[in-house]
């Protein structure tokens, strides 16, 4: 059964709350939850074409590491400063009341954590934290930004710069960029989260598995399911014949597998689903 957004958002979550009733949900969501806190989507209508740089290409070259870290600086700034939306907090309630048993999370802007969420399984790292990739040391994202504003004083964001989901944005001069080293080894620095090309954490997809598998319902919110751990965890449930809700502005790859689909914002209908639901 297909909802389109041209229906009542109250028709939406009813129909929603009725599958959801008396159920352990687990949630996945994705960067369509974030666009009301500013955060814009990959995906969704008049995201732009990116080209966005991979893991092979971080690990092999200097120049690519000076522009993802130049670029991925800028973007920190505006990054660390949104908060989160009533959608976020919606789900914080449905987990405090009982009714979800946490959230999995394809974001990595750290926004489920500051709306109250407590079991928060990151499947693609988070922004917050800076790792060696050689000894293995963690850095606060906040300390390696301060050094790297001190090492680089001439580097100021512009009074507006695209901002993308997972914090970068374009910086075109990057030569006299000076990068971030590990103060314990000196080994290269990057932040933890996982990049194009690089495998989500076995640990990571194991705990977001066991999650779905203690579940009796499913809602997707925010995705457009167009990475493969997403539609793994969507499998699961299927497989189990749980009820899945998707809701997401525009198609996604497990469509034809859901239940319910919900074109429509997350805010509107996570907020409606809270209120008949807690």
């Amino acid at each position: 059964m297909i909802i389109h957004a041209s229906h009542e958002l109250d028709a939406q979550a009813d129909a929603a709350a009725d599958m959801l009733s008396g159920r352990i949900t687990a949630v996945l969501t994705g960067a369509g939850l974030s666009t009301d806190s500013g955060i814009p989507d990959y995906r969704g209508e008049g995201a732009l074409p990116r080209n966005p740089m991979t893991y092979q290409q971080f690990l092999a070259d200097l120049r690519y590491r000076k522009r993802y870290w130049a670029g991925s600086h800028l973007g920190w700034k505006r990054f660390s400063s949104v908060h989160p939306n009533p959608g976020h907090e919606a789900l914080a309630s449905l987990e405090q009341a009982g009714l979800t048993n946490g959230v999995i999370t394809q974001n990595v802007d750290g926004l489920h954590l500051a709306a109250g969420s407590q079991r928060v399984v990151d499947l693609h790292g988070t922004m917050d934290r800076v790792g060696c990739l050689v000894c293995g040391q963690i850095y606060a994202r906040d300390a390696i930004a301060a050094r790297i504003s001190a090492d680089n004083p001439w580097l100021e964001a512009p009074d507006a710069v695209r901002l993308a989901p997972d914090g970068d944005v374009e910086v075109s001069d990057i030569d006299a960029f000076v990068l971030p080293e590990c103060t314990v080894c000196g080994g290269m620095l990057k932040p933890q989260v996982v990049f194009f090309g690089e495998l989500v954490p076995t640990e990571k997809f194991a705990e977001a598995r066991s999650m779905v598998l203690a579940a009796s319902a499913f809602i997707v919110a925010g995705s457009s399911l167009a990475v493969n751990s997403g539609i793994r965890l969507l499998e699961q449930a299927r497989r189990r014949h749980m009820p899945i809700v998707i809701i997401n502005r525009g198609p996604t790859k497990g469509d034809g597998r859901s239940v319910l689909k919900i074109d429509a914002g997350t805010t509107e209908i996570l907020t409606r689903l809270r209120d008949r639901l807690v």
